[in-house]
């Protein structure tokens, strides 16, 4: 199977595989070379696929779609990070997690004052 993860800039990840799990909003799914075809809403969660040489990897991926059609299965996914074993998967990703929260909390910061700025000037007219 080829295994390609679809982030919207750009491709994270296209690789032959023997196997794939996903976990979706009605569990976790293996998928093998013969199973059968279907689309399905992945969750925030853990991607483990084999290589050719069965070792597994993982991938630490945001919502989105999961389509398995023929040989190929594609996830897109707005975030995706990868990772050599779940340790270091999980340090990656709590790092992530707090530079998008700053990111976040500066945003509101800024929409915060736009709008105490727009109410003062309504009040003033």
């Amino acid at each position: 199977m080829n295994l390609r993860i679809l982030l919207p800039t750009e491709v994270f990840l296209d690789q032959t595989v023997s196997r794939v799990v996903a976990e979706t909003e009605n569990g976790s799914y293996g998928l093998l070379p013969r199973h059968v075809d279907f689309v399905a809403a992945i969750v925030p969660g853990i991607l483990t696929w084999a290589g050719m040489d069965g070792h597994e990897e993982y991938i630490a991926v945001d919502e989105g779609i999961l389509v398995k059609n023929g040989p190929e299965v594609l996830v897109s996914t707005r975030n995706a990070i990868r990772g050599p074993d779940l340790e270091a998967l999980q340090e990656r990703v709590a790092e992530q997690f707090h530079n998008v929260t700053e990111t976040e909390r500066r945003a509101r910061s800024v929409l915060s004052r736009l709008e105490a700025d727009i109410v003062r000037r309504f009040v003033e007219l």
